[in-house]
């Protein structure tokens, strides 16, 4: 795995673990799963990181050898969008990443520095 590979990764996987909100039949939330529908595992569209999104915070690791590559955390801004702030293990930097939730098994982000990507929900029916 490339840096840049494994830097995009890393910025994915730091995109995925975001908050959102989603109404529940009555206009308020309905469970845990459905009040933070970015919670849970998210996999790179190239299948070459998982992010853990939990509580706040998040990691990402990487699939072949499950070593962590970045950590970090994020909130949510509003019902459909998460900001996330990454620690890249690999380069020691810290970067920005905004995520749309297009759906509820997909993310599109963006990094401060314009790299877009996508994650997909981990064990979610294709």
């Amino acid at each position: 795995m490339t840096m840049m590979r494994a830097m995009l990764a890393t910025v994915a996987a730091a995109a995925t673990l975001a908050g959102c909100v989603a109404p529940g039949p009555d206009g308020g939330p309905m469970g845990t799963a459905a009040r933070n529908g970015f919670e849970g595992e998210w996999i790179s569209t190239d299948g070459v990181a998982i992010s853990r999104f939990s509580g706040g915070l998040f990691e990402t690791v990487a699939t072949d050898t499950g070593n962590k590559l970045s950590d970090g955390n994020y909130h949510q801004t509003d019902a459909r969008t998460v900001a996330i702030t990454v620690r890249s293990l690999i380069r020691q930097t810290t970067s920005s990443v905004n995520c749309a939730l297009v759906n509820p098994t997909q993310l599109n982000c963006t990094s401060s520095t314009g790299q877009q990507f996508t994650l997909m929900r981990r064990g979610a029916p294709a």
